[in-house]
């Protein structure tokens, strides 16, 4: 139990981070609606969904590595300096390409206009990669303090400098249109600005952790870092493939959407990407629950019993996702108003897809332990390549009948397969004594609900009634997990008593 509960803890501080810090983000979600217009958050949208993919290019599973070799002690004195070595030499390769190469680059993603992104995506891709080992080394050493102001204080000035470009200079201009804000402020580079701001977060992220970062010796350890890359590379193509899953659909809508010119694609992108935001609460869920369980699942595994507490951690991740679906899906006529571009709330009907998608991908997460444990990393690569080709047929052949919601069934699909997949393959190899049955049961339970409460608010309208009808089913399923898992619940702390 002492370990669940340290789980919880760590869990609770960079979910408190993560969720503080990204909701803040999230913040911004009717602001930037309403600020970029027409296609500039469609063109916002593109660039930020091929960034993950330039950020995994960058990382190459390095950081899963460091957490896997520092439990050795004969490789806990170089793995730190020989990872730091290898990343902050490839990054430098890897920003100049990127530069370089621009104009091609943003014609591939559908902004060929603006290669200046590109080039601004570059800088902060290169500033990331290069705070990623200190983050991971602050997560090693359990400081989830340090960790969650950083990440914290990046939003804010991520926030304040979108707000001061995209609304304090268009005042100021106009106030005084031959002063200085003229220079400052251009309208056409909003998306720019943007970007700007995603650059400041990620040079200020990078100094307040250069301390950690200047803690590596220059010191390189071949053989160690030859491992380290048998190792790691194939979590690169999984990870790889992973963004396929998560973000290229968008950039394949702006390619093959039904729409009559560009811009009209870059509006659908828009509509699909704000509406996917609306999934943010399991996704940030699974951000955090990452955060706490990478490290703790390396360190469980030395412990007798670890697959006893992996299926536990399983039971209670699952309650705590169905119970958010319930929450975002049977309450979205609260959580559209996010979005204050209207016109957008087309695409509201792709939320609930979506969510159980990320309820799908997070189930997967805690699955692929089997294989993360072992030095045997090639099955998570086939299994996400396996999504990826799931993702990339469904939204080539559906895309430019259905637009976005071809993009909303491919996830579905791809995170459901992924998961299956995993789970079969990995009884096989390492056997974890999961619910399984009573798990798949409780994801009946609040789809169930959720197609309840979608037939009879249609039937009769109104958002009293709405609203009624989902706190009701939300606080019917909270007391039956309670009854039905009394006995678990029983065994932590504080809940003790409430059962």
């Amino acid at each position: 139990m002492s370990n669940l509960k340290k789980l919880a803890g760590e869990t609770v501080w960079y979910g408190a981070s993560s969720i503080f810090a990204r909701f803040l983000y999230y913040l911004l979600t009717p602001y930037l609606t309403y600020k970029l217009t027409g296609p500039g958050y469609g063109e916002m949208s593109l660039v930020y969904a091929a960034i993950p993919f330039l950020n995994t290019v960058f990382l190459y599973g390095i950081e899963t590595a460091y957490f896997r070799y520092i439990q050795k002690d004969e490789h806990k004195n170089d793995i730190y300096n020989t990872a730091n070595v290898s990343i902050i030499t490839s990054t430098l390769v890897f920003t100049i390409l990127l530069i370089a190469f621009n104009k091609q680059f943003a014609h591939l993603i559908s902004i060929k206009e603006h290669p200046e992104y590109i080039t601004l995506s570059a800088f902060i891709i290169g500033c990331d990669t290069l705070s990623a080992l200190p983050f991971a080394k602050l997560r090693q050493e359990n400081r989830p303090r340090k960790f969650a102001v950083i990440r914290v204080l990046g939003i804010l000035a991520n926030m304040s400098t979108v707000y001061f470009f995209l609304s304090v200079c268009p005042s100021m201009q106009a106030k005084n249109p031959n002063s200085i804000w003229l220079i400052l402020y251009n309208k056409d580079f909003s998306v720019g600005y943007v970007l700007v701001a995603g650059l400041v977060q990620s040079v200020l992220t990078l100094l307040l952790v250069s301390k950690e970062w200047l803690a590596f010796k220059w010191h390189f350890n071949f053989a160690l870092w030859k491992d380290v890359m048998i190792y790691s590379l194939p979590l690169t193509v999984a990870g790889f493939a992973g963004m396929i899953n998560e973000t290229f659909d968008r950039i394949m809508l702006g390619w093959w959407a039904p729409a009559a010119s560009e811009a009209a694609a870059h509006a659908e992108v828009g509509t699909y990407s704000a509406c996917y935001k609306l999934s943010i609460l399991i996704t940030l869920f699974i951000q955090a629950f990452r955060m706490g369980a990478e490290p703790f699942f390396f360190k469980q595994s030395v412990h007798e019993g670890a697959q006893r507490t992996y299926a536990r951690v399983m039971k209670f991740f699952v309650i705590t996702i169905t119970v958010m679906f319930l929450v975002v899906a049977l309450y979205l006529d609260i959580w559209k108003e996010f979005i204050q571009n209207k016109k957008m709330w087309a695409g509201l009907k792709v939320v609930p897809i979506l969510l159980f998608a990320n309820m799908f991908l997070g189930i997967y997460y805690n699955l692929s332990i089997w294989y993360r444990l072992s030095r045997k990393t090639a099955p998570g690569a086939y299994i996400t390549l396996i999504g990826a080709a799931i993702t990339l047929l469904v939204n080539y052949l559906f895309i430019p009948r259905f637009s976005y919601m071809a993009c909303a069934w491919a996830t579905f699909l791809c995170y459901g397969s992924m998961m299956a997949i995993s789970y079969f393959w990995g009884q096989k190899v390492y056997r974890i004594p999961y619910a399984t049955k009573k798990l798949v049961a409780y994801m009946a339970i609040v789809a169930m609900l959720y197609f309840i409460h979608h037939l009879l608010t249609g039937i009769w309208k109104g958002n009293l009634f709405s609203l009624s009808l989902a706190t009701f089913f939300t606080v019917a399923y909270c007391l039956f997990i309670l009854k039905t898992e009394r006995k678990e619940f029983q065994k932590l702390p504080y809940i003790r008593k409430l059962v």
